[in-house]
C-alpha cells in the first residue's frame, strides 16, 4: 500500500490555518520573517498538536514586503543568524506547548534558490545540522538540497508540489511566469495521482519528468485552499494510498 504525506504552508497570515490542518499531515510553519507572527505561530502548533499533525520549520528570507519570494544576497554569517534564530523561536514555541518540531522546509525564493545551488544548500543544511541533527529537512525532489541532507546525514523528505507547475529539469516554473501555477482541480488531481503512482510529472515542455513524491505540497495561500485540499485528499483515498507524514511524530 502506497503512503504519502501531504503538507500545507501555515503562520502567514491566512484565514485558513484551522480548517487545512483537518486534511493534512504535516504543517511548515512560518517562523515571523518572511510572514505571520508569534501569535500565528502558536495558534499553527496547537491546531497541529490537536489534529496530530506533524510539525515543521519553515524558515524564510526575512523580506516581509515581499512575502520572502525575491532572492536575497545575505552573507554566509547573515544567512546562518537568521536560519538559527527563526529555528529557535519555533522551537521554544513548541516546548512551550509539549509539541514536536519533527522537520525543516526553507520558505520561498531561499528554496528555490538552495535547490539549484549546491553552497547554498551546504550551508543550509550544515545550520540545521549543529541545530539539531535530529532534524529532517523537506526539499524538492531531486534537488541540491536533499543531496546535501543526505551526504550530511540529515534524514530527508522529497517534496513535490500539486499546485506548480515544472520544467523539464525538474525545477518549478518560476513565479514570474504566467504558466507557474495549476489553476484547474482537475489538472492538479492528474497531477499528484501522476507523481505518486507514476513517479513523474509532466513538464511545461510536454516532458514526464521522473520524481520522488514522499511529500506533495498543498498552499494555503490561494483562493480555494481548502476545497483543493478536500479534493486531493478525496483523490488519493480512493486509490487506496495512506495519508501520512514520513517521519511522524504521533
Amino acid at each position: 500500500m502506497k503512503c504519502v504525506d501531504l503538507n500545507v504552508d501555515l503562520a502567514e497570515g491566512c484565514a485558513n490555518d484551522e480548517a487545512l490542518l483537518q486534511l493534512v499531515s504535516s504543517a511548515n510553519i512560518a517562523c515571523g520573517l518572511h510572514a505571520g507572527d508569534y501569535n500565528e505561530m502558536r495558534k499553527a502548533i496547537l491546531w497541529a498538536k490537536q489534529n496530530n499533525v506533524t510539525i515543521g520549520a519553515h524558515p524564510g528570507y526575512p523580506d516581509r514586503e515581499n512575502f520572502g519570494r525575491l532572492n536575497m544576497d545575505l552573507t554566509n554569517e547573515e544567512l546562518k543568524a537568521s536560519l538559527l534564530y527563526q529555528l529557535g523561536a519555533i522551537k521554544a514555541l513548541c516546548e512551550a506547548e509539549d509539541a514536536v518540531l519533527s522537520y525543516v522546509k526553507p520558505h520561498g525564493a531561499l528554496y528555490n534558490q538552495a535547490a539549484k545551488d549546491p553552497a547554498l544548500a551546504r550551508l543550509i543544511v550544515q545550520t540545521i545540522k549543529k541545530f539539531n541533527p535530529d532534524l529532517a529537512l523537506m526539499g524538492l525532489s531531486g534537488s541540491a538540497m536533499l543531496l546535501a541532507a543526505q551526504e550530511e546525514g540529515l534524514k530527508i523528505i522529497s517534496e513535490v508540489f500539486a499546485d506548480r507547475h515544472y520544467l523539464s529539469d525538474g525545477s518549478l516554473v518560476p513565479r514570474s511566469r504566467d504558466d507557474a501555477l495549476v489553476e484547474n482541480d482537475q489538472e492538479a488531481v492528474a497531477q499528484v495521482l501522476q507523481m505518486v503512482l507514476k513517479g513523474s510529472v509532466p513538464s511545461v515542455e510536454g516532458i514526464n519528468v521522473p520524481i520522488q513524491a514522499d511529500s506533495i505540497c498543498l498552499h494555503g495561500d490561494g483562493n480555494h485552499a481548502i476545497e483543493f485540499a478536500k479534493k486531493i485528499r478525496a483523490a488519493l483515498q480512493a486509490e487506496q494510498i495512506t495519508i501520512s507524514a514520513k517521519y511522524s511524530s504521533f
